[in-house]
């Protein structure tokens, strides 16, 4: 097992050979805490140093893809540790929620929310209204943030922050069938019980509340 230790951006490695590599555990001479696994293809966990101060002598996580000699599992652990955001769209319409179901994907004959994966260099609000706009063919505006919900999947142990805003679309939706199999409003009480993702169950059941 090797430790990924990050404080501030900072990330605590050895050399190995001339190469700086991920720590095992009898490698580090200051307690951790361990936080979580990370999905990478040796095993390797997340953590957090308890140091009496900053680290000012460790190599910046950011520094890591411009050094020449660094171990590919080390480089692994610093993508899996970027959280993937997500945006999504909560459109109600006289007390009904706006679902869709996927045709493709983690979505693909399921109920969920419109929405998507935040692109590079985007804010979450531009986001939220290209996905509303790719998926149901509609323009939109947004109303406001809702709720921010984080996990760690279960399998890909990736961590996923998750933004929810309230959104008004401008027109009736025509959903792209690349994308979208089925678009449809239910009443709040039933878009709950039919949505498969747990956090976004719990984003529905609030307004109800």
């Amino acid at each position: 097992m090797r430790y990924y230790i990050e404080s501030d951006g900072k990330l605590f490695l050895v050399d190995r050979s001339g190469v700086l590599d991920l720590p095992a555990s009898e490698e580090v001479p200051f307690p951790v805490e361990e936080i979580a696994p990370l999905g990478t293809s040796e095993p390797a966990v997340f953590c957090v140093p308890h140091l009496a101060g900053h680290p000012h002598d460790w190599l910046g996580k950011d520094e890591l893809p411009g050094k020449r000699l660094v171990s590919k599992l080390a480089l692994e652990a610093v993508h899996a540790s970027m959280p993937r955001v997500v945006v999504e769209a909560v459109c109600l319409e006289e007390g009904r929620l706006l679902l869709v179901k996927g045709s493709r994907g983690l979505t693909e004959g399921r109920w969920s929310l419109p929405g998507g994966f935040l692109r590079f260099g985007e804010t979450p609000a531009r986001g939220v209204l290209r996905e509303v706009e790719e998926e149901l063919g509609v323009s939109a505006q947004v109303e406001g943030l809702l709720d921010v919900k984080a996990r760690q999947g279960p399998k890909s142990r990736l961590q996923w922050v998750m933004i929810f805003f309230r959104v008004s679309l401008q027109a009736p939706v025509s959903p792209n069938p690349d994308e979208i199999a089925e678009a449809r409003y239910f009443p709040l009480a039933e878009a709950s019980g039919l949505l498969f993702d747990e956090l976004i169950r719990e984003v529905v059941a609030a307004l109800r509340e």
